[in-house]
């Protein structure tokens, strides 16, 4: 039996992607190892976010190679699109394959098995340019992904319309194109039979769902529907654009309603100016709206957002404008990224770049603010009790169960329950958190 590795960099669209092209070698027949073990195919699904992100991949793919000097290398993902020649490049790739053909990797890795000496030109997928056109078409594969995780993922959007100054993405995914809702109520349908609990509704720019549809839908209608059906336990969205947050979404949240009540929502700059120049199309003060308004109806809902930190010309007050806002906002966590000028975006030629040393000491500010938060919404929900899906991987070192709350807390449970009760893997129980430590370890216990 032939074996495959997949190694994923970037996002929860490309884990998503990997988990569907491994469900189908594995239903042709091929065994998933680690990396650790052999295998007779390596794939790299790399990512091209920044351009530090597109040298660990090539890094990654170098480093596979010389670890799995026999093996048939396959490349795709981001960086494979938009830097197609600078990977095919490396020797030791024996393909190249562009996003629209990752439903066809399967296939491909058969080709590639059955002959004895495969080399670059002797490829049957020939690298093609997205097609940036509203005429792209959502593309999936043809079973349900299941993955190795407790909560599914389902990407239900691809693409990108924005072309925010500073991000590679759209040239990488295309235009934005959504699954059908039939085939998003079809999967769902099918994971829940399957027996999970949670499923984390994906994309990358998951907030434009369904515009593209005929007749069309919105986001907020889908989730609307799924509330009604329930096809599975409860939903999650992965990320949503301030100005895609409406009431309609906030309503499906909460007690004894589907959607999580936890929400990621992308700010990148607390300063009106900047955000222009980004081409971010909302204002500091829309952003503070939507947080609030969702906090007044679920006061313990999870929030977190993107902070760009250093964008070219953010001087110090622009920056003070952003630290003050998250830090009168209520907002639960913070992802922080330093700018990097990525090639083939506007911004890489922007002027005035904002010198290495101040966006460090600009990141080291924001992240303990992020701290702070964090402490502040852990403490708000000591006590409490929360709905909580339990894991099926223990937590590695203590050995505990673990469980993920609607709100986005992952709390360590009673040690005694690991070996005493697996029935409780994947399974949805009540829980109190009861303490945190410095490393923001949570812990507490079930409740009758």
């Amino acid at each position: 039996m032939k074996k495959f590795y997949i190694e994923t960099l970037g996002c929860k669209v490309n884990q998503y992607e990997s988990d569907g092209i491994a469900s189908c070698l594995v239903k042709k027949g091929w065994v998933r190892t680690n990396k650790d073990q052999p295998a007779d195919l390596c794939i790299i699904n790399t990512c091209a976010v920044t351009s530090r992100a597109g040298m660990q991949s090539r890094q990654a793919i170098r480093r596979i190679i010389r670890e799995n000097p026999e093996t048939r290398i396959i490349v795709t993902g981001c960086h494979a699109q938009t830097d197609p020649d600078l990977v095919h490049k490396i020797e030791g790739v024996h393909q190249v394959v562009c996003h629209r053909d990752k439903t066809g990797i399967p296939d491909l890795a058969s080709d590639l098995i059955r002959k004895s000496d495969p080399e670059k030109e002797d490829s049957t997928l020939a690298f093609k340019p997205v097609d940036h056109t509203p005429a792209n078409q959502f593309i999936s594969f043809p079973e349900v992904v299941q993955g190795s995780m407790t909560r599914a993922y389902l990407k239900i959007q691809d693409g990108c319309n924005a072309f925010c100054t500073y991000c590679i993405v759209p040239y990488a995914r295309g235009s934005s194109v959504s699954m059908p809702e039939q085939e998003v109520f079809r999967h769902l349908e099918l994971l829940g039979d399957a027996g999970f609990r949670e499923v984390i509704l994906t994309g990358i720019h998951t907030g434009m769902y369904g515009r593209d549809l005929r007749p069309g839908i919105s986001l907020s209608d889908l989730v609307e529907k799924i509330d009604r059906l329930r096809p599975v336990e409860r939903v999650r969205l992965s990320s949503i654009e301030p100005m895609e947050m409406d009431d309609r979404l906030i309503d499906c949240a909460g007690d004894g309603r589907v959607l999580c009540d936890h929400f990621h929502i992308p700010l990148q700059s607390g300063d009106d100016d900047i955000l222009k120049k980004m081409k971010r199309p909302y204002t500091s003060g829309h952003f503070s709206r939507v947080i609030r308004r969702i906090h007044s109806k679920l006061p313990f809902a999870g929030i977190g957002a993107d902070i760009l930190i250093g964008f070219p010309s953010e001087t110090d007050e622009q920056f003070t404008n952003t630290f003050r806002l998250i830090k009168d906002l209520p907002i639960s966590y913070l992802h922080i990224f330093p700018f990097s000028p990525r090639k083939g975006t506007p911004a890489y030629d922007f002027e005035n770049p904002v010198d290495p040393e101040v966006i460090k000491e600009r990141c080291r500010l924001m992240r303990a603010l992020d701290r702070k938060k964090r402490e502040a919404f852990i403490r708000d929900n000591m006590g409490r009790r929360l709905k909580g899906l339990v894991q099926h991987k223990e937590d590695r070192q203590s050995g505990r169960l673990k469980a993920v709350t609607s709100n986005y807390l992952t709390v360590s449970l009673d040690p005694a329950l690991a070996d005493k009760n697996q029935a409780l893997k994947g399974k949805m129980v009540d829980l109190v958190l009861e303490r945190c430590d410095k490393e923001f370890n949570l812990f507490g216990r079930i409740t009758p």
